[in-house]
């Protein structure tokens, strides 16, 4: 299929005019944890608890050999002082960019809360065992899907995945082995920063930079 040209769209609305002004909290150097990570934990449990949709849906953004850079939306599944950890298929376009340029950030926006965490780091892969372990947890279709898409590779049609699937799901039955591209990803922070949205623009940044082993915290203009 190739693109052919349109006429461009005719906006209904002004896109320019729309703006949220942010009044719901804000965000001070003497109240904020000693570490990202705790920090992290705070904000991460107030938006369970809040219920946000996706709570633990991440932008990451990666870049190439080339520097070119691509960013997409994946799931955050654990996180601890080591880093924040996501899972995908080593072999898809995010792998790729990652064995060459182990450089990422990722990013969590939460509306509702008028928050948003910006995290820059190295990027490592998890163990085996930690990458089994999680592979064992995901629902059985997820399982078989691993081994079924040949992920951001183009294909024939959604028959031919669906193809893949079955023949996978006949192949394994109720217990596939983690494929060896599959497997998680974890951010080793050294820059992490909380917004707090605020009123007439003047948001609330507090950024944690790692320098010698140690956390500075320092407030950014808006």
């Amino acid at each position: 299929m190739t693109a052919t040209h349109a006429k461009p769209p005719v906006h209904t609305i002004d896109i320019a005019a729309l703006r949220t002004e942010y009044r719901m909290a804000s965000l001070d150097e003497a109240d904020v944890a000693t570490t990202p990570l705790a920090q992290f934990d705070r904000w991460f449990q107030e938006a369970l608890k809040a219920e946000v949709p996706e709570g633990n849906a991440m932008t990451l953004a990666t870049c190439d050999a080339d520097r070119r850079p691509s960013a997409r939306v994946v799931l955050l599944k654990d996180y601890d002082h080591r880093g924040f950890v996501f899972y995908t298929n080593y072999e898809s376009h995010k792998g790729h960019d990652l064995a060459t340029n182990n450089r990422a950030s990722l990013l969590f926006f939460w509306p509702s809360l008028e928050r948003q965490v910006r995290i820059q780091g190295r990027v490592e892969q998890v163990s085996a065992a930690d990458s089994d372990a999680y592979f064992k947890s995901r629902p059985l279709g997820s399982r078989i899907g691993a081994w079924a898409s040949r992920q951001s590779e183009v294909i024939a049609s959604r028959t031919d995945l669906e193809s893949r699937w079955a023949a996978f799901e006949a192949e394994f039955g109720d217990n596939p082995p983690r494929p060896p591209h599959w497997g998680g990803y974890r951010v080793v922070p050294q820059v992490v920063e909380f917004w707090q949205g605020r009123e007439s623009r003047l948001h609330d940044r507090i950024r944690y930079r790692l320098s010698k082993g140690e956390w500075t915290i320092e407030r950014l203009a808006p």
